[in-house]
């Protein structure tokens, strides 16, 4: 008597999947990559088409665009008669699928333009765009450039300083031949440049930011410029302030004591001016004042010595 296998399987088994029901057409699905179309359910599906126009609709949906699709092409194409392919592009144009217009050229001839829609405007929620191409907009207008800012202009009038912004212009192509200038354009930048050399720039400076890193070829050299003194324009120097020094010292000329003032000569409390001879130190304390007396020579004028000396004390 054999031995029995428990392990071994009843039966060999199919590669078809087994039906979830017992009858009925059972799905052996893959999954395309390429070359396939998706068509909707209600079209495949559809209860009034006719098995031919719902054939043809899928035919006509997998072919690429600008695809010949008249009676004749599809006579050529298909077994069925010019007949049944006139009334099934018929129904598939009353369900919604197809759209076709005649339009007469200007030679006389008159074309069709045949439009598919794999889902019919009725089906659905949003306006049908049809594929053919859109107007290309206008182009945006460009908005005018706004002027360039005014050159800046010096705020006390100086003929020598405009003399020397002009020659510094007129001087640039010897530096740089690309700086080669009109007449009108020194007259015109002139002022630009008058306006650094107020607000302290030597004239070297100026030379070197108007021509320091220089396109290769300018095609507007007094442009150029014009823009470089109004965008590079330094600020004006801070005003210098004003040192008020101190007069130096001196010595006076009868106290010998040491006091301020421009120029050599007696301090105040020994000033003759507006006070006698004699006077108070700034000690407060008494000072000795001398008298003289003197007599004039009667022959000559001149001046002889002292007769005698008195002595007071003032307070």
């Amino acid at each position: 008597m054999d031995v029995q296998h428990l392990s071994a399987p009843s039966r060999a088994t199919s590669g078809v999947p087994r039906p979830v029901a017992r009858s009925g057409v059972v799905h052996a699905n893959t999954r395309h990559t390429k070359r396939y179309t998706v068509v909707g359910n209600h079209l495949a599906q559809h209860r009034e088409l006719t098995l031919v126009a719902i054939g043809l609709a899928v035919h006509i949906q997998s072919l690429p665009a600008g695809a010949r699709i008249g009676i004749k092409c599809l006579t050529a194409r298909f077994p069925e008669s010019e007949a049944r392919i006139a009334a099934a592009l018929r129904e598939l144009e009353a369900a919604g699928y197809l759209e076709r217009t005649r339009e007469r050229l200007p030679s006389g001839r008159i074309v069709t333009h045949t439009v598919s829609y794999n889902q019919p405007p009725v089906l659905r929620a949003e306006p049908v765009r049809l594929p053919s191409a859109e107007p290309v907009p206008a182009p945006a207008p460009t908005p005018d450039k706004p002027p360039p800012p005014p050159l800046p202009q010096p705020l006390s009038p100086d003929p020598d300083r405009h003399r020397v912004a002009a020659d510094l212009l007129a001087g640039l192509r010897g530096h740089d031949p690309r700086l080669l200038l009109a007449e009108r354009d020194v007259r015109r930048l002139t002022p630009g440049v008058a306006t650094w050399l107020e607000r302290g720039a030597a004239p070297d400076s100026v030379r070197r930011a108007l021509t320091a890193n220089l396109p290769e070829a300018p095609r507007h050299p007094a442009a150029l410029l014009a823009h470089r003194l109004t965008a590079l324009l330094p600020p004006p120097l801070p005003p210098t302030p004003t040192v008020v020094r101190p007069h130096p010292f001196q010595t006076c000329d009868r106290c010998e004591r040491a006091f301020r003032a421009p120029e050599p000569g007696r301090c105040r409390d020994c000033d003759p001016v507006g006070r006698d001879a004699v006077g108070r130190g700034d000690s407060g304390r008494e000072v000795p004042a001398v008298q003289a007396q003197f007599t004039l020579d009667p022959a000559n004028g001149q001046s002889c010595q002292p007769l005698e000396k008195t002595h007071r004390s003032v307070r």
